[in-house]
């Protein structure tokens, strides 16, 4: 009988969902570092099944080089979210590229410190993820608000899967030394590509940008007349303009629109509302959605195009979060003359 091995299994799904990526983000820039890491994840996931599975040690000196580039594209694909322009990471190329070279030059003259680098490469760069993350979802200037909470978790769960993959081949280091390798096969087996797995999904989910949210860290109050101005400017935006109606609206977006730095309109909100923008524009897109639902004969799926939302997981999850019901429950109840105090806050 044909032996396939499960990390062949694991590379075929996450070719598929390379495709479904890929066919996603057509429409849009792609962020093409998140694209190569799932590539690449199946590739580390081949390698894998052909060393473990078949034997083929040779596959061992080309698998330490590929899995010393997972950890920079991951932060290349984040910083795709959170900087304005190119150029501070281009400037960095030639500085991500020195994990790849210190591997490649382990592999021909220091073997036995390979396993111990790549975990420091894996832990360094989940670090530095987790630093970019530091100031919450609002963080990621560049993803539309509609999506913010799976994009920003999808992120802290990428730099998960790198400590993850860190601690396994901490302990395959330590098995091989101690015990002759013989709880190897298995670790890997679960531990390695479950985190090929969770880090391939999260930069899909990370890819598609759908927004920023989360709480941003908490700012001492209370707010200042600064605040209150930004604000007022910020909301004139929303009600005149319905800027909210805009898909693809993000913080920088948003910031160039109002002629305010992105930082103080988001630390002005975190301070006065005690949420983050993603939050705050959603409110207004959830407000008016309310207004049709009640107002107009409008199908839930046409509501959700017109206040600014692209997808029904994101409008439902965003509607629950306002209203506690699914825009559904909301219009029967408001047909049946029952109110709803949250939306009138809004």
């Amino acid at each position: 009988m044909l032996f396939i091995p499960l990390p062949f299994v694991v590379a075929l799904l996450l070719l598929i969902l390379f495709v479904v990526v890929f066919r996603r983000d057509e429409e849009g820039q792609p962020n093409r570092p998140f694209l190569v890491l799932i590539l690449l994840s199946a590739l580390q996931s081949v390698l894998s099944g052909l060393r473990w599975g078949y034997g083929m040690q040779v596959v061992g000196v080309i698998a330490p080089v590929i899995a010393a580039t997972v950890p920079p594209l991951a932060y290349a694909g984040v910083s795709r979210l959170v900087r304005t322009s190119w150029r501070p990471l281009v400037g960095r190329l030639g500085l991500h590229a020195v994990p790849a070279v210190l591997i490649l030059l382990l592999v021909e003259f220091w073997r036995e410190a390979i396993d111990v680098a790549l975990v420091l490469i894996f832990v360094g760069y989940a670090l530095a993820i987790l630093l970019l993350m530091r100031p919450g979802a609002d963080a990621l200037r560049l993803a539309p608000f509609e999506g913010a909470v799976p994009a920003y978790r999808a992120i802290i769960f990428a730099a998960a899967a790198l400590c993850l993959s860190a601690a396994v081949d901490t302990f395959v280091f330590f098995d091989f030394t101690w015990a002759h390798g013989e709880h190897a096969l298995t670790v890997i087996s679960v531990g390695n590509l479950a985190a090929l797995v969770i880090l391939g999904t999260a930069a899909a989910a990370a890819s598609g940008s759908r927004a920023p949210a989360e709480t941003a860290e908490a700012v001492a109050r209370p707010e200042t007349s600064e605040d209150k101005e930004t604000i007022a400017t910020v909301d004139a935006l929303m009600e005149t303009r319905k800027l909210y109606r805009d898909a693809n609206l993000n913080l920088d977006r948003l910031a160039r629109k109002a002629g305010i730095p992105a930082r103080q309109i988001s630390a002005a909100i975190n301070r006065a509302m005690d949420k983050n923008v993603s939050q705050y524009v959603n409110d207004y897109r959830i407000g008016e959605a309310c207004r049709l639902l009640s107002a107009t004969e409008k199908s839930v799926t046409e509501v959700m195009f017109d206040v600014g939302f692209q997808t029904k997981s994101n409008f439902n999850r965003e509607f629950r979060r306002v209203t506690d019901m699914t825009p559904l429950a909301w219009r029967q109840k408001r047909a049946e003359g029952g109110g709803s105090s949250a939306i009138d806050k809004l």
